[in-house]
């Protein structure tokens, strides 16, 4: 590796590789520095993802890897675990003892889905316990879904994924009763209400056969949604001062993310974030959408500081050939003189 890179990427995802992508092409030196533990791992296929669709996320990546190294990125297989500003931009720690540095830092680490208390689901989950019916729900399209309600968004849920099955059960577990104007929509939607606990998942190897109560019995379903808390993968960015801020959707709560502008810029100047570290709801496509809008904000960013050195540069060249005021009666003296001698 370089001593130094214009932009250290941390995060090896669809918004790292994408902004990546950007800045290799616009001749940047880049690293690219990643863990290796995609938050998709766990899926069969990326999905909505434009060209790509029901491309299996790791294939994904690698592609992705391919071609950020076709114009010259380079990459590190590692943590980094903090950052910390230096005299013309940032030292990037790794968990291994190394360290790298950048101008400008592009970091994408995503985010960790926090499941559900509950055996069975972390099992099973990407496969037949899910939580997104724009990845998934085309694949268990019109199978006995079940939802499992650990949030006050479940009810929400539930009619969503109606529109994938007419077999949709809402498992209330912990959760309080729906209000009168929610029991009338799942009712009109044929969305059936389970109450009590649920004591885990059931399953047939990879496949699930069933939800159990804890009263002992056991619902036959195919698939289980679940809502996960969205937390941040922000150790490093906080070891900047960026501040992580909870995000509510419909007034609740479903996680937290570090803010930054529309195209990734933070309060911190020379870091930028893109995907699911800062924009909890992002999906593959959207995600590498925003790394793509980072890397061009990166180069304009870096383009403007190129400018003000070489400008500065400049000018203390042209001072060294600016003479003062005695040197140039001398120089006149000489002129005159010479000119007075026909040379």
């Amino acid at each position: 590796m370089e001593t130094e890179y214009d932009v250290v990427v941390v995060g090896g995802g669809a918004a790292g590789l994408s902004g990546a992508l950007a800045l290799s092409r616009a001749r940047r030196s880049v690293l690219v520095v990643d863990g290796g533990a995609p938050r998709n791992a766990p899926a069969a296929h990326a999905h909505n993802y434009l060209g790509r669709e029901g491309t299996p996320p790791l294939e994904l990546l690698a592609i992705g890897r391919g071609e950020v190294a076709g114009y010259g990125g380079e990459f590190t297989e590692g943590e980094a675990t903090s950052a910390t500003p230096v005299e013309g931009g940032f030292e990037v720690r790794l968990a291994d003892g190394r360290s790298v540095r950048g101008r400008r830092l592009l970091v994408t680490t995503g985010l960790v889905d926090e499941l559900p208390d509950v055996p069975g689901v972390r099992e099973l989950w990407g496969s037949a316990v899910l939580h997104c019916p724009y990845c998934h729900g085309w694949e268990v399209r019109d199978q006995a879904i079940g939802v499992l309600a650990t949030s006050p968004m479940s009810v929400h849920q539930a009619l969503m994924w109606r529109q994938w099955s007419e077999d949709v059960t809402l498992f209330l577990h912990a959760q309080a009763e729906p209000t009168d104007e929610e029991w009338e929509q799942l009712a009109a939607r044929g969305v059936s209400v389970v109450v009590g606990t649920v004591a885990a998942v059931e399953s047939d190897g990879d496949r699930l056969t069933g939800v159990r109560l804890a009263s002992g019995q056991v619902v036959p379903r195919d698939a289980l949604v679940v809502a996960p808390t969205f937390t941040a993968r922000s150790a490093l960015l906080e070891s900047l001062g960026l501040p992580v801020e909870p995000l509510e959707v419909m007034g609740h709560v479903v996680g937290s993310a570090v803010p930054s502008t529309p195209v990734g810029s933070t309060d911190v100047p020379g870091v930028w974030v893109a995907g699911n570290v800062t924009d909890l709801m992002a999906q593959v496509i959207g995600a590498a959408a925003a790394g793509l809008k980072a890397g061009a904000g990166l180069n304009g960013d870096l383009i403007a500081e190129d400018t003000r050195r070489a400008v500065a540069a400049r000018r203390a060249t042209t001072a060294r050939l600016v003479f003062s005021p005695a040197s140039e009666r001398e120089l006149c003296d000489q002129v005159l003189g010479d000119r007075r001698h026909g040379i």
